[in-house]
């Protein structure tokens, strides 16, 4: 009976920690809008997933590369675009808002860079804002976006901290995360200094090529890179789709490079914002102190620090990519390996280049026009537990498609999650079932497996899920 009690703590452990919670994330964007084109960019995108991110605000902020001017007017000129296609976007999910309550969430930081803009007498309608979202009765987490400086949930923190008792503040802070496109300002340091127990993920540094984040477009030698060229962004974003497609600016220094920072709050059966050691759509990192003392410098003009405490960053993926075959199986592993941080964003790319460019045909195509994702469903459940040397298997048979499309499977291990990291041999891997062989183990592991199902449709949608199975030795 004891060791019947111990296999069920078991599953439910994992159960409650991996799988995902069907509610929508909360999230508040922090944006040193017109820095760089790509700020205008990542919002037409995040406008798109309305449906399924609860967007709680938009504050217009400064950066290290725009220190003393903010621009909420043009985060207000893509939302009235955005309201030009909203109605469409109805025909597609009823859940999308509408331009009026999202426009009352745009919010104006300081035109102060960091730290000058942190301290008694420096609150902001969008620091108080943030406080104000906090304090709401929602137990769920407010995720804040960061794709500039982050003075704004500095002050936010410095005011929680003088205000509340230490009980209210300690409360407030740990419904916080953070995801920061690199340190843009002075004042990230000064939060995770001050702040130790708040989560946060950020690749520190200067040197913006060292970051995970940058695998969203960065130019991959050996792959396919399509789907970040600047023909394909003409063709399925920029020209005839609609009002959002006309808005969305040229690339300058690189695309969408603030996008990552809410690519883990999208629904996809792989994504679960809570646990980035388990990756998805906007990287993979782990929990630990770095030493960047060795790291390049010139990223950009904010000074290195050392860090105090662990953060949520850089991590590495071995990665062979699956290929299509002409003839015989459908797809095939590469020949060629990767490894490295980027590999951690980027081997999800073209599934998240596919599904924007189907959220753009959706603003202006009725729903039998357009394509929409398919909806992966297993046949057992998403954990449980065998014994070394026992016979199982993995299926998504029950998988359906809201188009009626014909659907791909493709089974594969993430041998960097599980604490087995020997490779698992699944056979032919790109049928709904594969028949597999628990590994003899001498204590508990866990092996970590992720169904990728795929429509056939235009553009080619992809949707997941993930199983894991725990391995008792005999």
């Amino acid at each position: 009976m004891k060791k019947i009690a111990l296999l069920c703590s078991i599953l439910l452990t994992l159960q409650t920690s991996y799988s995902q919670k069907n509610e929508k994330n909360r999230v508040i964007i922090l944006s040193d809008i017109e820095a760089d084109p790509d700020d205008t960019q990542s919002f037409v995108r995040l406008f798109l997933y309305a449906n399924e991110i609860d967007i709680k605000g938009m504050v217009a902020t400064t950066s290290c590369w725009l220190q003393n001017k903010i621009n909420p007017k043009s985060i207000k000129k893509i939302v009235t675009a955005y309201g030009e296609v909203q109605p469409n976007l109805l025909t597609h999910d009823q859940n999308y808002p509408d331009a009026i309550s999202l426009m009352k969430l745009i919010k104006e930081g300081l035109p102060k860079y960091g730290m000058t803009g942190v301290g008694d007498g420096m609150d902001s309608e969008g620091s108080d804002w943030i406080i104000k979202i906090l304090e709401e009765e929602d137990d769920r987490p407010l995720w804040v976006s960061v794709w500039g400086g982050v003075n704004t949930l500095a002050q936010s923190l410095h005011k929680i901290k003088n205000t509340k008792t230490p009980k209210e503040a300690k409360r407030l802070i740990s419904k916080l995360r953070v995801y920061t496109i690199s340190d843009q300002d002075d004042s990230g340091i000064w939060i995770r200094n001050n702040y130790p127990d708040l989560f946060y993920i950020v690749s520190p540094g200067d040197e913006y090529s060292q970051a995970t984040w940058t695998g969203i477009n960065a130019y991959i030698k050996g792959i396919d890179n399509t789907t970040i060229s600047n023909d394909w962004i003409a063709q399925h974003i920029q020209q005839n789709h609609g009002p959002l497609g006309a808005i969305y600016p040229d690339v300058a220094w690189g695309v969408e490079g603030d996008t990552p920072a809410f690519l883990s709050l999208i629904p996809n059966g792989l994504n679960n914002a809570e646990h980035p050691e388990l990756g998805g759509w906007g990287g993979r990192y782990e929990l630990y102190k770095p030493d960047f003392s060795k790291t390049k410098e010139g990223g950009s003009i904010v000074t290195k620090a050392p860090e105090t405490r662990a953060i949520w960053t850089n991590t590495n993926d071995s990665y062979t990519p699956h290929i299509p075959k002409e003839y015989g199986r459908s797809l095939k592993p590469d020949t060629i390996t990767f490894d490295g941080y980027q590999e951690t964003l980027w081997r999800w790319r073209d599934d998240f280049q596919n599904d924007f460019a189907a959220r753009m045909d959706w603003s202006f195509m009725n729903f039998e026009e357009a394509n929409h994702p398919p909806v992966p469903k297993l046949t057992h459940p998403e954990t449980f537990t065998v014994k070394s040397g026992e016979g199982f298997f993995l299926d998504a048979l029950e998988s359906t498609d809201p188009d009626g499309d014909n659907l791909s499977f493709l089974w594969f291990q993430y041998p960097e999650i599980g604490s087995y990291k020997k490779n698992i041999d699944l056979g032919a891997d790109n049928v709904h079932i594969v028949n597999l062989t628990a590994p003899e183990v001498t204590k508990n592991e866990t092996l970590h497996f992720i169904v990728k199902v795929s429509d056939k449709g235009t553009p080619l949608l992809s949707r997941y899920k993930r199983v894991i199975v725990t391995v008792l030795p005999k």
